[in-house]
């Protein structure tokens, strides 16, 4: 099986990139509507790491999904930028112009880090963008103009908590219902659920990696219930365990923790891992290596769906550029804004008829609010060449 070729070394700068003259590192402490519990806890406010590109053909933003605490992952927003100051920036602004699709080589020896490197690229493909007149929907290769558009619902107190917030976003439009899940709070959630709304919705459930092997039989209790998929029940090392689980189950098993690259992903996939693909940006280190996964599933068949890390309107416009690829054939965690923010900082994503319109101004297609940003920050750095 030959697998998708990865950058391994540093490249040289071609010099036709854009030039960068200073970065700012911004953190914003952004406030949710309302905690969003999951199986490794619970956040109320956003704490978020923005990239702002200086440059002399224009400006350009990226957003770190690192979360503050690492749990979800290794990586942290602490973490996250500390490593782009004292590591990854100094590489990339030793050079005098550098492409979005040389960063990857050129940080390749830092190992690791994908949410901070992915966070540089998002920011470098903006600013290149922007000067060309180029989308970043257009650069990925979109062919829609508007994305199925999912809900990813946390984890309650109570089921009838939950179940008035299923109809709540039913109520709004969203095409599919995605409900986290932890050992104690699954069956009878999902039951009451798919018993209240009936087969026709679109249901999965994410365990975000809480369960063993040994919750096999527990979990096949789940096949009655006609789910779209069970997302990552496993922790995300254990490839041949879901590999084995999926063998027991007739629910598809989807993999997010655990596809971290296109190599990855095409290794589970061969294996029997997974049969459909979550693809997040930040977890694979960037939206040109998202693509290379996206590519990797669409040439052996596998669905993908874009997945969410409660992005900001920065975030989340390049997810939306990504899902309308053609492999994006399920709903993703693309919610609208008022779905996590009061207020966001560009204007807001809306919700129309269960979809969002992909964005097609240059660059990520989106403008900050800079006076938003200044009132949610916390804290402010900047770096320059040399």
């Amino acid at each position: 099986m030959a697998l998708p070729a990865t950058p391994a070394s540093p490249v040289p700068g071609s010099g036709t990139g854009p030039r960068v003259e200073a970065v700012q590192l911004i953190r914003i402490a952004i406030p949710l509507v309302a905690p969003f519990r999951t199986s490794f806890g619970v956040e109320t406010v956003r704490d978020v790491l923005l990239v702002h590109l200086i440059g002399g053909d224009g400006d350009g933003w990226g957003e770190c999904v690192a979360m503050g605490e690492p749990m979800y992952s290794s990586e942290y927003a602490d973490g996250a930028q500390q490593v782009m100051e004292r590591h990854l920036l100094p590489r990339l602004l030793a050079r005098e112009r550098l492409t979005a699709a040389e960063l990857a080589g050129v940080l390749a020896p830092v190992r690791g880090h994908p949410m901070a490197k992915a966070a540089l690229e998002m920011a470098w493909l903006d600013l290149e963008l922007r000067a060309a007149g180029r989308s970043l929907a257009e650069r990925l290769g979109a062919v829609r103009t508007e994305v199925d558009c999912g809900v990813s619902v946390g984890i309650t107190d109570t089921t009838e908590e939950l179940l008035e917030t299923v109809a709540g976003y039913l109520e709004e439009g969203y095409r599919r219902i995605k409900l986290k899940i932890e050992p104690g709070l699954d069956i009878d959630r999902v039951r009451a659920v798919r018993e209240r709304f009936g087969p026709e919705v679109l249901l999965q459930v994410d365990a975000n990696a809480a369960y063993a092997l040994e919750d096999t039989e527990h979990l096949a209790r789940l096949d009655e219930f006609g789910l779209v998929l069970i997302e990552q029940p496993l922790p995300e090392e254990q490839l041949l365990g879901h590999a084995k689980l999926a063998r027991r189950l007739t629910t598809p098993i989807c993999l997010d923790e655990s596809i971290i690259s296109a190599t990855v992903a095409a290794e589970a996939i061969e294996m029997g891992a997974c049969s459909i693909v979550n693809i997040k940006p930040g977890r694979v280190g960037g939206y040109l290596e998202a693509q290379r996964i996206h590519d990797v599933c669409a040439a052996r068949g596998v669905p993908v769906w874009c997945g969410g890390m409660l992005e900001t309107g920065i975030g989340r416009a390049a997810n939306l550029a990504l899902a309308a690829l053609p492999g994006f054939t399920l709903p993703g965690d693309t919610s609208a804004s008022d779905r996590y923010f009061h207020e966001d900082i560009t204007a807001p994503f809306v919700l129309e008829a269960g979809r969002l319109r992909v964005p097609t101004g240059p660059g990520l297609g989106v403008e900050v609010r800079r006076e938003v940003v200044d009132a949610l920050t916390t804290r402010r750095s900047i770096v320059r060449p040399g």
